[in-house]
């Protein structure tokens, strides 16, 4: 996870004015306060869920509402309006799950859809790791929209690191070699530092059809550098003044399906991949689980880092058989670190990562076994959540298209007295989710 340090800077901030997202004055968060705040929030919620909610799962910035905030929301506010939205779904998400609502929610979500949750987190988790390391890219065209690396070829160094790395990994995990994925990531990033070094390949930004996508492996210059704070409490509640109320609570209305949604769809598949859930896919300490992870909204608008939630990429920890919170609290005291060693967490290239994504893509695919196709009323519903996620790159897409479908087709061949009311509540808002492009320009006009 050592990679959102370097990521989440560059999707929220940027190192000048005319290199970051800026907002709708001009302003833009500077790359390494981002990144200070980013370790700092991470570690600090990340030691209390290990903490408090004794489970695996690891919290840091969320990818979905970051980019969400870069591209749809600062172009209306500001940053610290931005993150002011982000504390006020915070609070919510705490309230809902405080007051047992969240759970319930939760407990509403038929089996076959929480299998199939992990599923489509396993696939999304996958193709990320294939889209980041160059082997899958965008055609440029409608049809196909994707191809394999550069006009069918592999022609990339930075795409063969990441074959051998996912080959290594594959190897290490089939026989079941402890710390297989920490090995491969070790060794094949010593492998890119050795080629880098070599030839010379640079980043996708001066090499764009060859160079490494966001880290180039080089040897830092310093290890050590002193964290910057600045970003910290820096918030503003301003939002509601300047687009008025109503577009102001449709931009909080759609952070707080996104990050409820992709909340419980990872930790449904993480818990799964743990062996942690029972036969319904409920987990122990459920609810501390909801409330600390609504905190982590909070804590990341607090920080002006985005929201902060469960990652995915706890998946990594738990196949190499984490199983308690002490994995996080490890976690967590490793982000407090990364405050300090920015430059050495720099080193590891993006494509490397991708692999141990593939490989852990795999492992929470395997669930698929548990479903049965025999009843196409479940069949259709189950397939569209585990194939809308990767096609969107959106864990709360595929889940609101999962469960807007399982109602419509269970209510239309007479299954409707099977449904849970929560579920049919959560179906309609997830409409209005979908709907609210057409919905924010109604309310504007």
């Amino acid at each position: 996870m050592a990679y959102i340090v370097i990521l989440n800077p560059l999707i929220i901030g940027g190192f000048s004015a005319d290199r970051a997202a800026t907002d709708v004055l001009g302003g833009w968060l500077p790359n390494s306060q981002v990144a200070a705040a980013t370790a700092l929030a991470a570690g600090l919620l990340t030691l209390a869920f290990g903490a408090i909610a004794r489970l695996p799962f690891a919290l840091a910035a969320g990818l979905g509402m970051n980019s969400f905030l870069a591209v749809n929301v600062v172009g209306q506010v500001t940053w610290p309006e931005a993150m002011g939205l982000v504390l006020i779904n915070g609070v919510i998400i705490v309230i809902l799950a405080a007051t047992g609502l969240r759970a319930m929610i939760f407990a509403a979500v038929p089996q076959e859809l929480k299998v199939a949750i992990t599923v489509g987190i396993g696939l999304f988790i996958a193709f990320i790791g294939l889209v980041d390391s160059g082997f899958v890219r965008s055609s440029g065209a409608n049809s196909p929209p994707v191809q394999l690396g550069q006009a069918g070829s592999i022609a990339t160094l930075p795409t063969v690191t990441f074959l051998i790395g996912l080959v290594v990994m594959g190897v290490l995990v089939a026989r079941k070699v402890k710390g297989a994925l920490l090995i491969g990531i070790v060794g094949t990033t010593v492998l890119a530092v050795i080629l880098e070094a070599i030839f010379h390949v640079g980043s996708s930004v001066t090499n764009k059809t060859g160079g490494w996508n966001l880290t180039v492996p080089q040897l830092p210059s310093s290890v050590v550098s002193l964290p910057d704070f600045g970003l910290v409490g820096h918030v503003s509640f301003g939002a509601f003044e300047r687009i008025g109320p109503l577009s102001a609570i449709m931009l909080v209305f759609t952070l707080l399906f996104l990050n409820f949604f992709d909340a419980m769809g990872t930790m449904t598949g993480l818990a799964k991949g743990a062996g942690l859930s029972d036969a319904k896919g409920d987990f122990p300490r459920l609810r501390s689980a909801l409330i600390v992870e609504g905190v982590g909204a909070i804590v990341g608008g607090g920080a002006s880092t985005s929201s902060n939630t469960v990652f995915v990429d706890s998946a990594a920890g738990i196949g190499e058989g984490a199983r308690t919170g002490l994995a996080s609290i490890v976690t967590g005291l490793l982000f407090l670190a990364a405050m300090f060693l920015t430059p050495l967490t720099s080193v590891v290239p993006l494509e490397v990562a991708a692999a141990a994504l593939v490989v852990v893509g795999t492992l929470m695919v395997a669930q698929i076994r548990e479903l049965t196709w025999d009843d196409f009323s479940k069949s259709l519903p189950v397939f569209l959540t585990i194939i809308v996620m990767p096609m969107t790159y959106s864990i709360a897409n595929g889940i609101g298209v999962g469960f807007v479908s399982w109602v419509l087709i269970r209510t239309f061949t007479g299954r409707a007295k099977e449904i849970s009311p929560l579920l049919w509540i959560v179906a309609a808002g997830f409409v209005l989710f979908f709907a609210r492009g057409p919905l924010e320009a109604l309310i504007g006009a």
